[in-house]
């Protein structure tokens, strides 16, 4: 996504583990014997789809997982991992299609790791998701009511996280987190990757309005 800080930033601390070594995690941690398990997409993090093998002890319940290593970076703040794991559970228990969050070993939703990288230790905060099976929806014709259904989704998302209560709730706000919505104006640092054409001009067309119509009425705005 970037040159210089960003990237090297980006660089030192997102996860590089194997498959061997991510299968050992789940097996050592949760408990899941691994019968395959593959990379999976990921922008700072590290996923992996995970398939396990059936035991005597695991003859019920799901069968694939998503295997999630935070970069070391969001490591040093279990609160915001924490958070997003209840919310997720809440979420679930609302009656929205959403991942498992499964307990590791010691019954707790998250494990730290530390790894010697040989220069230095580092560690990462593990989690295991169940896996949706699903296509992205760039993958899918867009029609009105495609665009209808998602819309309704998100505001019936939004009403529902309104009742949502965690005494770390605090460590969702990140004032220079650049996919926080109210932070559109931090993406001009990253035009330049657009190169010069009519998409450039677009995204700076629309980070001025951003900055023109939305930012001076933010403080009017309710963020949760």
């Amino acid at each position: 996504m970037s040159t210089g800080d960003g990237q090297q930033s980006q660089a030192l601390t997102k996860p590089t583990f194997s498959e061997v070594q991510a299968s050992a995690l789940v097996e050592s941690v949760f408990g899941l014997k691994v019968s395959k398990i593959q990379p999976l997409p990921s922008y700072d993090d590290q996923n992996f789809h995970v398939c396990i093998s059936r035991t005597k002890d695991t003859t019920d319940g799901p069968n694939e997982y998503v295997l999630k290593i935070s970069n070391s970076e969001s490591s040093k703040t279990p609160d915001l991992i924490e958070v997003q794991s209840h919310i997720i559970i809440f979420l679930r228990a609302a009656g929205f299609p959403t991942a498992s969050v499964c307990r590791t070993k010691g019954d707790n939703i998250t494990s730290l790791m530390s790894v010697d990288s040989g220069s230095e230790i580092k560690s990462y905060l593990v989690r295991l998701l169940t896996y949706l099976p699903g296509r992205p929806i760039a993958e899918i014709p867009i029609s009105p009511q495609l665009l209808y259904e998602i819309g309704r989704v998100a505001a019936k998302l939004d009403k529902t996280l309104e009742k949502f209560h965690h005494p770390k709730l605090s460590s969702l706000h990140r004032e220079n987190f650049i996919w926080n919505l109210k932070n559109v104006p931090l993406l001009e640092k990253y035009l330049y990757a657009l190169g010069q054409n009519r998409n450039r001009e677009m995204v700076e067309q629309v980070v001025q309005l951003f900055k023109d119509e939305v930012m001076t009425k933010l403080s009017h705005f309710r963020e949760y």
